[in-house]
């Protein structure tokens, strides 16, 4: 894995240790909502994992027609930067896509067995950065529901921004539900 591509696979890693942790404080509590219609603390967590999941096997999927992929230009760049700054804002929500949505009932898996699914997701997605070939850094690789295009770099900081995302969630979260 090229340096910076392990800098921010290394960010993901302590931002999902992070939110793991604090889903995982809530004990009891943790599969419960805080409102009518709003998600647990384990439901988050299974959207992550989803949303993960979906990507790992999105960019295996497209690695195996790689030179199909098209060189990203400035308006990748422009639109990734746009959706970084959405997600970081405080009071920006979006709806989840319906896919990932309907992926999240009510009843969920309990949070160490998310945690190992979790794991394994994230395993198989640092075996794929750990093979990903260097002439492919600069091309778009994932297709963002809302953003479009993205590199591998900037897919890995979508993933950041995401779980810090729902992370300010889960804090929403734990003190509605003190």
């Amino acid at each position: 894995m090229n340096h910076r591509l392990h800098l921010r696979f290394e960010q993901l890693e302590q931002a999902t240790d992070r939110l793991l942790k604090s889903a995982e404080a809530l004990g009891s509590k943790s599969h419960q909502s805080p409102g009518l219609g709003q998600w647990s603390a384990a439901q988050v967590v299974q959207h992550l994992v989803v949303s993960e999941t979906g990507i790992s096997q999105y960019l295996d999927k497209k690695l195996q027609h790689s030179e199909e992929l098209e060189k990203a230009g400035l308006g990748h760049t422009l639109k990734s930067v746009l959706l970084r700054v959405l997600l970081r804002l405080p009071f920006t929500r979006f709806k989840a896509p319906s896919r990932l949505a309907e992926l999240t009932p009510d009843q969920v898996e309990s949070l160490p067995q998310l945690r190992e699914e979790w794991q394994s997701v994230r395993r198989r997605l640092e075996q794929t950065l750990n093979e990903y070939p260097g002439k492919l850094l600069d091309r778009a690789i994932f297709k963002h529901p809302r953003s479009g295009m993205l590199t591998i770099y900037q897919t890995l900081d979508f993933m950041l921004d995401h779980v810090l995302h729902h992370q300010r969630q889960l804090e929403r979260i734990g003190k509605a539900l003190q």
